[in-house]
């Protein structure tokens, strides 16, 4: 006998009845693990579970330092996809991890998809110092950071690119002081791109001096004369090696945590951050 009802395309639950919903899965609440609530659109690392009067709730702290409380109860958002909170038995849940540039670490260090805007910064140790603080920050973040090779040529590059309100630029410029080159290739950019595009530097000649003098045990960044190449300079002031790039290679190898660089390059980088993850500028 052949089934009446199997085939049938238009069958659905009985009249009256909701279709049943699948059961989210039960996820433990661990400190710094990122949620979304989709009904406010605040997201945040989890840096308190308490227990109050309507039960187990969970702090929420965005980028901005802000915090939310969530219950358990609440539709919870976990990489996209909606969970159940769960009480975590764990001891390392009550300890609170920080990522080298301080903020809370995330317990699943999977990446977002990329975003459309960028991060874009002079060259390879730029960048190679900026993953090593703000790395794990980025991928959860979904920010992407690129060389430019030099700002010579930035307004042609901003040109190419082609920022809007989904696919915006931070930049981050080397010796970014008053009259200085950098300063006018910055001008003619904010000109050209007055919305979208943030740019950003520290006065420092190059990102070594971004380096407290403190982390590599001298007391500071010599003076050299413009007459040489910085770096060379620097090499010869302290007798390291002539090889900027190993020296540059030692040098990497000290900085472990925010603390260990200059705070002029702290906020610009945090601000740059702030700048391409924000939906609303």
């Amino acid at each position: 006998m052949s089934d009446r009802y199997g085939s049938d395309v238009l069958g659905g639950p009985l009249a009256g009845r909701s279709p049943a919903r699948p059961t989210p899965p039960q996820v433990a609440a661990e400190l710094g693990m990122v949620l979304e609530c989709p009904h406010t659109g605040w997201v945040g690392a989890i840096t308190g579970i308490n227990k109050g009067p309507q039960g187990w709730a969970v702090a929420l702290e965005d980028r901005k330092g802000r915090t939310k409380m969530f219950l358990f109860t609440d539709p919870l958002f976990l990489e996209g996809e909606l969970i159940a909170l769960t009480r975590s038995t764990s001891p390392s849940s009550t300890t609170r991890k920080r990522t080298a540039s301080g903020s809370l670490a995330v317990t699943d260090e999977r990446a977002r998809v990329a975003r459309g805007s960028r991060i874009w910064v002079e060259g390879k140790q730029d960048a190679e110092l900026v993953e090593k603080i703000w790395g794990a920050d980025l991928r959860v973040e979904g920010v992407i950071v690129e060389e430019l090779g030099g700002a010579d040529a930035l307004l042609a590059a901003v040109q190419n690119f082609q920022p809007d309100a989904q696919h915006k630029i931070g930049i981050l410029l080397d010796h970014l002081v008053p009259h200085s080159k950098e300063q006018r290739i910055a001008d003619e950019v904010n000109r050209a791109f007055p919305q979208h595009v943030l740019i950003l530097g520290h006065p420092y000649v190059d990102v070594w001096q971004a380096v407290r003098p403190q982390t590599l045990n001298i007391d500071q960044w010599p003076t050299i004369p413009k007459s040489i190449g910085w770096k060379e300079g620097v090499c010869a002031h302290f007798q390291w090696d002539a090889d900027t790039s190993a020296t540059w290679r030692t040098i990497l190898s000290k900085v472990n945590t925010f603390t260990d660089l200059e705070t002029s390059l702290l906020g610009r980088v945090e601000e740059l951050i702030d700048f391409v993850t924000d939906s609303h500028t």
